[in-house]
Order: structure tokens, then C-alpha cells, then sequence
């Protein structure tokens, strides 16, 4: 029988975890969680769980209270008890816990709460499947490991808030309802009763509002930030998601980057005990892709891009030579060692990692013990390959992999390979933390499809001061004063120095196809306000889910994240999104139609 009432005696003396050798003797209350109960007969034992560990609960039947030994014998897992006794030494140690010399003798025991066998047990890695996991998050919230994930969010919170108030910013908040902007990811838009057929959208980002927050004057802004974007999701993408946004005036692009940096190192400090040493490296966008084929490269290990284009531009291998022709490159990596470890049908299925990237496969070449193989070398000269192997470094027990095709195929690609390649080979070393920076980002993308060019961060981005006279002619060569910052192949932080002319701003509109009628009616506000004197400024925005999952080295935003979306942006616990009811979609002036 439940016990719901708690009493003015009930005043919980410590934490389930928090229990030493200290307290022997000391009669306590505890409560929480049944992680399990052993029926022994003349003796039960309860291991009590809360966020901070567990602790042993003793019931003696030759000195417990006869009701209490009874209720005891009753208990089940994730049953939520009060109980009091005295703390003594156990007879029996556990060295695998904090708590493991000591234990509770209850004399007093309340069931405040009774349990259904949940549809997992809550252990430590549980290995459920994730949708059962999603499905009874608040079940899956009472796991150790999922605890500690959010704990260490809240404790990465407050070191950024500390952090940026001594630096002697201003924590201000933003709207959540604003107007809808045309640049970026989708909108999720927000339909007003007000005002019949006009809509709101939640933020993509405070990126506007703090660029305001500069010209009034604030100087420093800093805001934990809930921000929204309809998009396709991945390992590292959420629908709705949090930043630490901050914004300075005044300031050049070196200026942003040595306070961005001061708090990566108080972070590592408080957080992980470790000394970061200052300045981070910086590298240049296309430096990062030539070598790495990524904008956010892992440093963590070697496995470097290398052209080969002018060796096999005139080979008989038309895979590589018509490659060259079409305007493209010849590039490889080379996996150190990897012969042995790699079996030929483990070579074959990596060419489906490049083929998420367009390319159209993998060539490959192998030197196991002297005997090389390969899926090309028949089709070079020998000096042909004698050259390639000497251009990639390759060396006895080596794999080299080859991909050929135009280079916004090719980099990427490799990119990816050598990340996958870097995981099966087991080259990355936990607690190994690579950061640097990576700048000069191109300021536009061009769109094939759309036949126009979009903004590679937003268009709101500074350009390099030496390539505005291109804004006009030659907007795909226009580098942007943007700069990222990169920890262990993640990106976690972006930013730039913002446009702060009004002259500079319309130009970049025009480049992006906007009329000045278009520009005028979706941000007209800001031109006006640049009239009014404003400050160069400049800031950066960190994800603070992948923060938080890059500092504890998990590979899914998702198990930092109290209630996370899936794949489809629903939520399984609620099963939101969820139809509307007719009588508000009637009060908002909406008629749902069906999509075929």
C-alpha cells in the first residue's frame, strides 16, 4: 500500500550517493528510487538509487520492526521509498561504489509510490533500442550515464554564464516570436489570431535582434538561447536546439576570437581538469579542405588529402584521366598500417561512405607483405604507379584510397573516408581534444537547382574588405570575415564581424537576388536602423548540444538533450506533432488540406 503523504519528520539527511564512513552511527533519512531488492530470508537488502549514486538499505529480521521487514519483502524495482535507520558498516564491501563500506539499517519505511515493471531496466548503457528508449524518456532520464549527460549541461551552463559575465557582458533576452526571414534553413512559422493570414516564426537564431542590441548601444550581449529551424535532422542536428550567443561592438575579428578562447580554456579547466594551450591554431577554409576535405576537421589523427592530378592527367585509366579532362582532380589518403586490419570485402564497403557524397566509387590500392593488389595499378604504367605511390607516402602494409571526380565531390568525399576510416582502424584516443579555427569562408554557395547563390553563413556576414569589388561581378570568389571553431571534427561554435554599412549590406543583397524592393520589405528595419549610427560589431554562437556531447565524447546531441526529437522532428513520449483541434484552426482563420 502506498504511502503518498510525506510528514513534517520526513527531511531527507543526504543524498543516496553522498553516504561514507563518516556517517557510521548517525541515524538518517533517505529517499528514492528501487534499483533492485534481494530477498535473503532473514535479511532483505534494497539498493536505493537517486542522481546521485545508490546506497544499501538493511532489513534484519531479528531487529527490524516486524511491519517494516513485511513491507519490505513487498518492494519491487522502481518503487519510490522514505526510509530511516542508521548508518553502519556493511558486512559485505562493494568496491564499484561510493557507498560500498557502508549501509542503512531501516527501521522506518515508507512506500511512497508503487511501480509497474518498466519496459526496460534502467541500467547504465542500456542497450534497448532507441525508440522504446524515446518512447518512456522520463524511464530512460533515470539512467546513471543519461543523468550525468545532463548534469554536466547544466554545469557547462553555468560556467558560460560565469564566464562572460566577468567579461562584462550583459545577458539580454530576445523574442521568440518575430518576423519570418527567407535566408537560411525553413522557418517553423507561428499563425497569429490577431491578425488573420500573418504568421510569426521562432528564431532561427537571435542573429538580428543582438546586431540591434550592438547599435543600442550595449557593447557586449551574451544569452542562452533556444532557437528553431525546420530542417532535416542528424547525429548532431535538433529542431529546436540552444546556443550560447554573444555579440561585441567595437571589435575586429581577433578581438571576438581571444575571448571565444579565454572561455574554452576556463571550460577545459573547470570542467575537465585540463590546461588548454592558447592561441588555437587557425586554418584557412580552403587549407581545411584541401588537406582534410573538411571545414571541420579532425586533428586527432593523420590520414592528409594529396593531389595526384598531374601524375595520372594522361594515364589509360579514364576513371582518373577524364576526371582531369572535365576539370576535376585525382586525390588519395593513405590508412598507415592498415593491410592486415583491412579485408578486401571491409575495402569494398567503404565505397558506400563515398557514395553519400556523389562519388561514383573508390579505387584502391593495397601493399600486404610485399603482395600488392589493387583495383587500378593494371591500368598504369609501372612508373605511372611507381609515381603514385611515392606522391601518397605509401609504404609496406599500407592501403592507399583514391577518389576522382570534380573536387566539390572529391574533398568531401575523402573527408569522410578518412574520419570512417579513422573509427574502424580505432586511431582517436579518448580524452584527445584537437581545437583550432577554421576562417575565410567563401561568402556565397552557389545553388545549381535554384540557378542563384545563398549566403554560407547568413547575409549578414562582413566580406573580406579586399573582395567587395567582386560582390558585383564575381560573388563566388568573395571571401567572408567568418571564422569557426572545431573540436575533434565537430563544429561548435560559428560567427563573424557583421556588415555594419548599409551600402555593404545592399550590395550583398543584390548578390543574393534580392531586389531592393525584396530587401526593403524583409529588412527594411535594420537598413533603416544602420542610418543611425552603428558600430562595427562581431560575435559567435556556440551549439551547446554539440558542445556539451564534443566535451563528454558521445556522437549523438540526442543523450544531452532532456527530450529530444527523432529523425522526423516528432517527439515519441507525447507524439507531438499531433492535429489540431477544429476550433482553434477555425479561431486562427486556418484550413488544413491534405497533402498529396
Amino acid at each position: 500500500m502506498s504511502q503518498l503523504l510525506l510528514t513534517e519528520k520526513d527531511k531527507r539527511t543526504k543524498y543516496c550517493g553522498e553516504f561514507r564512513e563518516s556517517d557510521v552511527g548517525r541515524r538518517v533519512c533517505v529517499m528514492g528510487w528501487v534499483q533492485r531488492q534481494r530477498d535473503l530470508g532473514s535479511l532483505i537488502f534494497i539498493d536505493l538509487r537517486d542522481r546521485t549514486g545508490i546506497v544499501q538499505l538493511a532489513f534484519d529480521e531479528t531487529v527490524t520492526p516486524k511491519e517494516v521487514f513485511d513491507l519490505a519483502f513487498t518492494v519491487r524495482a522502481e518503487y519510490v521509498l522514505c526510509a530511516h535507520g542508521t548508518v553502519r558498516i556493511r558486512s559485505s564491501i562493494n568496491p564499484n561504489i561510493p557507498t560500498g563500506k557502508v549501509e542503512i539499517l531501516v527501521d522506518e519505511l515508507k512506500v511512497l509510490s508503487t511501480a509497474q515493471t518498466p519496459p526496460f531496466e534502467i541500467v547504465e548503457d542500456s542497450p534497448v533500442k532507441p525508440e522504446l528508449r524515446l518512447k518512456y524518456r522520463y524511464l530512460d532520464l533515470r539512467r546513471p550515464d543519461l543523468q550525468r549527460n545532463i548534469i554536466a549541461r547544466s554545469e557547462i551552463t553555468y560556467i558560460a554564464r560565469e564566464y562572460f559575465m566577468s567579461q562584462g557582458f550583459v545577458d539580454i533576452e530576445t523574442p521568440c516570436l518575430i518576423k519570418p526571414t527567407p535566408e537560411g534553413a525553413r522557418d517553423y512559422l507561428v499563425p497569429s489570431r490577431v491578425h488573420h493570414g500573418k504568421f510569426y516564426a521562432l528564431p532561427q537564431s537571435p542573429q538580428l535582434y543582438k546586431q540591434l542590441l550592438m547599435l543600442s548601444g550595449f557593447d557586449r550581449y551574451f544569452q542562452i538561447a533556444r532557437c528553431f529551424r525546420d530542417e532535416d535532422l542528424r547525429a548532431d542536428r535538433q529542431p529546436e536546439f540552444t546556443q550560447i550567443d554573444l555579440e561585441m561592438s567595437f571589435v575586429t575579428q581577433n578581438d571576438v576570437i581571444e575571448v571565444v578562447e579565454g572561455f574554452i580554456a576556463e571550460l577545459f579547466h573547470k570542467f575537465k581538469g585540463i590546461k588548454i594551450s592558447l592561441p588555437l591554431p587557425r586554418m584557412t577554409y580552403a587549407e581545411a579542405m584541401e588537406r582534410y576535405g573538411s571545414d571541420k576537421p579532425d586533428l586527432r589523427f593523420g590520414m592528409e588529402l594529396t593531389n595526384i592530378s598531374d601524375i595520372v592527367a594522361g594515364c589509360g585509366f579514364r576513371v582518373f584521366s577524364e576526371a582531369i579532362k572535365s576539370g576535376g582532380s585525382v586525390r588519395g589518403i593513405v590508412a598507415k598500417g592498415a593491410a592486415e586490419k583491412l579485408s578486401r570485402k571491409e575495402i569494398d564497403s567503404l565505397t558506400e561512405v563515398v557514395k553519400q557524397y556523389k562519388a561514383k566509387g573508390l579505387a584502391w590500392y593495397k601493399n600486404a607483405g610485399g603482395e600488392v593488389s589493387s583495383s587500378y595499378a593494371k591500368f598504369l604504367t609501372e612508373e605511372e604507379n611507381a609515381a603514385v605511390a611515392r606522391r601518397l607516402g605509401v609504404e609496406e602494409g599500407d592501403v592507399a584510397f583514391i577518389v576522382a571526380d570534380s573536387d566539390s565531390v572529391v574533398l568531401p568525399s575523402l573527408g569522410a573516408l578518412r574520419c570512417e576510416l579513422a573509427k574502424r582502424l580505432g586511431l582517436i584516443r579518448p580524452g584527445d581534444y584537437k581545437l583550432l579555427w577554421v576562417t575565410e569562408f567563401p561568402m556565397f554557395e552557389y545553388s545549381e537547382e535554384d540557378g542563384r547563390y545563398y549566403a554560407k553563413h547568413h547575409p549578414f556576414t562582413m566580406p573580406n574588405p579586399d573582395d567587395i569589388p567582386l560582390l558585383e561581378i564575381d560573388p563566388g570568389k568573395v571571401r567572408s570575415v567568418a571564422y569557426d571553431i572545431v573540436m575533434n571534427g565537430a563544429e561548435i561554435g560559428g560567427g563573424s564581424i557583421r556588415i555594419h554599412s548599409r551600402e555593404i549590406q545592399n550590395k550583398v543583397f543584390r548578390a543574393l537576388g534580392l531586389t531592393e524592393e525584396e530587401a526593403e520589405e524583409k529588412f527594411g528595419f535594420l537598413l533603416e536602423a544602420f542610418r543611425y549610427g552603428t558600430p562595427p560589431h562581431g560575435g559567435l554562437a556556440f551549439g551547446l548540444d554539440r558542445l556539451v556531447a564534443a566535451m563528454l565524447e558521445l556522437d549523438d546531441i540526442r543523450d544531452v538533450i532532456a527530450f529530444p526529437k527523432v529523425q522526423n522532428a516528432s517527439e515519441l513520449m507525447t507524439g507531438c506533432p499531433s492535429p489540431a483541434d477544429e476550433a482553434a484552426l477555425a479561431e486562427l482563420g486556418i484550413a488544413v488540406t491534405e497533402k498529396k
